[in-house]
């Protein structure tokens, strides 16, 4: 297992590099400058200028820039943010954890609503149970989620009066804190959670479908289990391989989908701090943080890998 973790690593590198020298070089190209606010300033004196261009080594060459971002990077240092006026690994870390708690907590609400759903519709093909969950599912991931998150806005916000719309940081501590911070993070993690448990229980469901009729599942009905066990250790397990792929495939986008959420809520996380970068240039945060989605779709990859040999023992880790 460890080897074969570490050949994974080993060959995850060649592509992060790959992706971080498309990224530079996209974002190098593009139009603006991180020092234009900087530049129309009149009480910035010409040579201060030059001086933190030269600094920042913003003249010098696309290839001794990207050459120096991948040093500092692999040292440590994620480069500094010129809007925020502080390190980008700093930012980073102050809007993780509301990121991770959405999120978290968005899939969370996806597994919880989509794994039973559609387990249980599988086993009851066209019945009204299942056609009401086709219905929902279908309805639920083609919505996209800034068309439902105004909708909840107007709906629990406006017209009820029973939720915040938005999220704010919370000071102090105990329980009326927490019930704060779970209150005004309902209407988000409700968003994202609906939309991903949407496409999940579709694909649950299909993928139960295609395990529960092969062979082997008729001949443990036929040696007297009940279907409850037949269900839960013969088909599930079986079935949860494609699922763990798409969970995988899947955890980068909900970051992606944050993104919309996080603005339409204005919540203060990595999705909101990536679009106010973006509108002000300010290119290391947006490199730093498109390169950590990147080592995202790895890992998740990576541990949909592992995930494969633990529910099915035939895989073998060579």
């Amino acid at each position: 297992m460890s080897q074969y973790i570490l050949r994974r690593l080993m060959i995850a590198i060649p592509s992060l590099l790959g992706i971080s020298v498309v990224l530079f070089v996209v974002l190098a190209l593009a139009p603006g400058d991180p020092f234009s606010e900087l530049a129309t300033n009149p009480n910035v004196p010409p040579e201060v200028q030059a001086a933190l261009r030269t600094k920042f080594g913003l003249d010098d060459p696309i290839y001794l820039r990207y050459l120096h971002w991948l040093v500092a990077m692999a040292q440590g240092d994620w480069g500094f943010s010129f809007v925020s006026r502080i390190n980008v690994d700093t930012l980073i870390l102050q809007r993780l954890p509301t990121t991770l708690y959405v999120v978290g907590s968005s899939q969370l609400l996806a597994l919880l609503i989509a794994i039973p759903v559609g387990v249980y519709a599988a086993t009851r093909p066209y019945s009204l149970f299942d056609q009401l969950a086709n219905t929902f599912a279908f309805i639920g991931f083609s919505l996209p989620t800034f068309f439902t998150g105004i909708l909840f806005i107007l709906v629990f916000s406006v017209k009820l009066d029973w939720l915040p719309f938005v999220y704010t940081d919370v000071p102090g501590s105990g329980i009326k804190w927490a019930l704060e911070m779970i209150q005004q993070a309902i209407m988000p993690v409700m968003v994202l959670g609906l939309f991903q448990a949407a496409s999940m229980t579709r694909f649950v469901r299909s993928a139960m479908l295609d395990v529960i009729r092969l062979d082997y599942v008729t001949t443990a009905r036929a040696k007297g289990l009940g279907q409850a066990k037949v269900i839960v250790k013969h088909v599930m397990r079986n079935a949860m391989i494609p699922v763990v792929t798409l969970i995988a495939l899947q955890m980068p986008a909900v970051f992606g989908g944050a993104i919309v959420t996080e603005q339409i809520f204005r919540i203060p996380g990595i999705g909101s701090l990536l679009i106010s970068s973006i509108l002000a240039n300010d290119t290391p945060v947006v490199m730093a943080v498109t390169f950590v989605f990147a080592c995202l779709v790895v890992l998740f990859n990576l541990i949909a890998d592992v995930l494969y040999g633990w529910l099915d023992p035939r895989i073998s880790f060579r």
